[in-house]
């Protein structure tokens, strides 16, 4: 394997469904071998370029492309297996049920010899330090093992250029060492060209060569850039103080669980667990990958039934309803309990932008001209007001993040919960987030954060709930 030669050009891309460029203008050279970490403002067509240079971006139905991209002096489209390109969510990349199986589809795909092959999987498993069985489940690997795989399957092409959009944007600290780990090995040895889309760049010192910030640079901490800061909205300062609920429960809980086992069917993920969620305070919800937050997560938001035990809504939330969320409709879950999951793309369900933050107030049935403003409110608030008639999957990660968190916002629900709510944002757009959940919490709204993210817990003055071991 040898690096591949990258070249732009006056390089741009236009999505069919987005009136504005997901990136254009854009000039750049990157030498055979060389490591380069990609920066920028969320939005700014980071992702658009890997997906550009992976040959994904489709034909001239999907978009318009002006200037000039290549690989090795080839058109990337035409470049057919000189690219391999990892993603940021681990547990939708895995194709095929085993680990073996799941590392050859690439090379299947190429029409790489069969005898040849497997000695490509063993190879590709053992320079990113993944030792399981062949026949291992994928579904049973942890999400630093599921990013390792992939960049085995990718790997296994023998790629001239490897493009990694966010690595290890959905995983535990653990998991982001063996992931930065393994890519360190892998450009070693192979000399690779590596391409690396994060906006946590710290952690690849060391790994890249150089830089590349498309807009202004966004590479400092948040803490260095915002001086601490903790929440913006609007342009003004937001107090985090959490305020006490002065409803018919005394101590402000609006949801309980009691010796709660959450799982999916019967097989138990976690548990027991007493916890209560809280008018007005944030709770964080942490753990290792694979501990089962996101699972406790949906059990608490009426997604999920509880395995044993049970989550009980409060007079103050229940406003009528039964007394057990998971039996109540969707209708009624509008308006009590929303839910932003970790993966945006499984809860896009609109045409457009607009449509999409239009969803749940229509199922309300609310007048037109209300529909209106609250959907005008949010697409100014979260910046999205440009590309309200875009196709939802054309935005970048961090602005699908801030659309569903725009959709779950316009019924205006009790209680939300955030699973990874700042993955994929820059530090302006992590402060906006941070900005938007401190509100939410200063109007007395129970905020539940499942994250990694220890400057949102510290900026929101979360109370911790961890799963899976002490801190």
């Amino acid at each position: 394997m040898t690096g591949a030669r990258v070249a732009a050009r006056g390089w741009g891309w236009r999505y069919a469904t987005r009136r504005a460029w997901a990136a254009r203008g854009l000039d750049l050279d990157i030498a055979p071998g060389e490591r380069i970490l990609l920066t920028g403002h969320s939005g700014t067509g980071k992702s658009t370029l890997l997906h550009a240079l992976a040959g994904v971006l489709g034909g001239d139905d999907e978009g318009e492309q002006e200037g000039a991209l290549e690989i090795d002096g080839r058109d990337p489209r035409a470049a057919r297996g000189l690219a391999g390109l990892v993603l940021q969510d681990p547990d939708t990349q895995a194709v095929m049920h085993r680990v073996g199986d799941d590392v050859a589809f690439g090379c299947e795909n190429l029409g790489v010899p069969r005898d040849e092959i497997w000695g490509r999987v063993r190879e590709a498993l053992d320079l990113v330090g993944l030792d399981v069985p062949l026949d291992r489940s994928t579904s049973a690997l942890s999400g630093g093992q599921k990013q390792r795989l992939a960049l085995a399957g990718a790997l296994a092409m023998r790629p001239g250029l490897l493009l990694l959009d966010e690595p290890t944007a959905n995983l535990d600290p653990d998991g982001v060492v063996e992931v930065r780990d393994a890519v360190a090995r892998v450009a070693a040895e192979t000399g690779a060209t590596l391409v690396v889309v994060e906006h946590r760049a710290d952690v690849w010192r060391g790994v890249i060569d150089r830089e590349l910030s498309l807009g202004r640079n966004t590479t400092q901490s948040v803490r260095e850039e915002f001086g601490g800061l903790t929440g913006v909205s609007g342009g003004s300062e937001v107090g985090l103080t959490a305020l006490c609920w002065d409803g018919d429960d005394d101590d402000g809980a609006l949801l309980t669980a009691r010796e709660l086992c959450v799982g999916r069917g019967r097989e138990r993920v976690a548990g027991p667990i007493d916890l209560d969620v809280r008018a007005g305070e944030t709770l964080g919800i942490t753990g290792p990958n694979g501990a089962g937050k996101s699972t406790l997560g949906r059990t608490l938001a009426g997604l999920l039934p509880p395995v044993s035990g049970v989550v009980t809504a409060r007079d103050a939330l229940r406003d009528g309803a039964k007394p057990h969320p998971i039996r109540w409709s969707s209708r009624q879950l509008l308006t009590r309990i929303g839910t932003v999951l970790q993966s945006p793309d499984h809860q896009l369900l609109a045409s457009t932008v607009r449509g999409e933050i239009e969803i749940g107030p229509r199922a309300l049935g609310l007048p037109d001209d209300e529909i209106a403003r609250r959907t005008d409110e949010l697409l100014d608030r979260l910046r999205l007001d440009h590309l309200a008639a875009a196709n939802p999957h054309t935005l970048s990660g961090g602005e699908k993040r801030r659309l569903t968190v725009g959709a779950m916002l316009a019924t205006r629900p009790r209680v939300c919960v955030f699973d990874e709510p700042t993955f994929g944002q820059d530090p302006r757009t992590w402060r906006e987030m941070v900005g938007i959940m401190a509100a939410l919490a200063a109007d007395g709204i129970a905020i539940v954060a499942i994250t990694h993210d220890r400057e949102l817990l510290a900026a929101l003055g979360a109370r911790e709930f961890r799963l899976g071991g002490a801190s």
